[in-house]
């Protein structure tokens, strides 16, 4: 299946795979930062905090097994140093995978729904098991959203368009479109489904 893919597979697994559903351009949400040693999540943030649509930036992360860096603290410095207020950021520094990103996050999250701010998570484009994770450890998390951006492996972008031409995103996407699709079918990740502009 890796090694021959039709145009037709690689549409629907690309659809399949790809998170984005973002908030509507006037609705301040909070953002879940997915842990990561790209700074892309950062613009994001940084971004929507300075448009007035960021109350509450969530970071995750732990120890990045590439480079070391403690990921939710790394984020955090980086988001003051560009005018993000602390008090606007809660860290979670301790989590060693996707699943822990969530779960160690989950006191912040429920902070946020008890503030009545919709969730936004914020992660590689094709990384579907943040928005199923999400929904399963917090099942009261309603409509949600979703930012994806494109991860950068080898030099190159991971792309929609370019994943299936490059090997480090070819292998990734594969692998996610797999995973997620076991696990949902065997009900240790939530079902969910994007509608309109959410993920539900």
């Amino acid at each position: 299946m890796t090694d021959d893919i039709s145009s037709e597979q690689i549409a629907a697994i690309t659809a399949f795979v790809d998170i984005q559903a973002p908030p509507p351009d006037d609705q301040p949400t909070a953002l879940l930062l997915f842990g990561t040693n790209q700074a892309a999540p950062i613009e994001i943030a940084v971004d929507r905090y300075h448009a007035g649509l960021a109350p509450l930036i969530m970071v995750t992360g732990g120890v990045n097994r590439h480079n070391g860096i403690i990921e939710g603290r790394t984020f955090q410095r980086l988001l003051v140093e560009r005018g993000v207020p602390e008090d606007t950021i809660r860290c979670e520094d301790q989590s060693a995978n996707t699943w822990q990103n969530v779960e160690f996050a989950l006191p912040f999250l429920h902070e946020a729904l008890r503030s009545n701010l919709t969730i936004t998570a914020v992660s590689k484009w094709y990384h579907r098991r943040t928005v199923h994770m999400l929904k399963t450890l917090l099942p009261d998390i309603g409509a949600f959203h979703a930012i994806g951006w494109d991860p950068v492996y080898a030099g190159k972008p991971v792309t929609r368009s370019d994943w299936p031409a490059i090997p480090d995103g070819r292998r990734r996407v594969i692998r996610e479109w797999e995973e997620v699709s076991r696990r949902v079918a065997d009900g240790s990740l939530a079902s969910l489904q994007r509608a309109g502009d959410a993920w539900r």
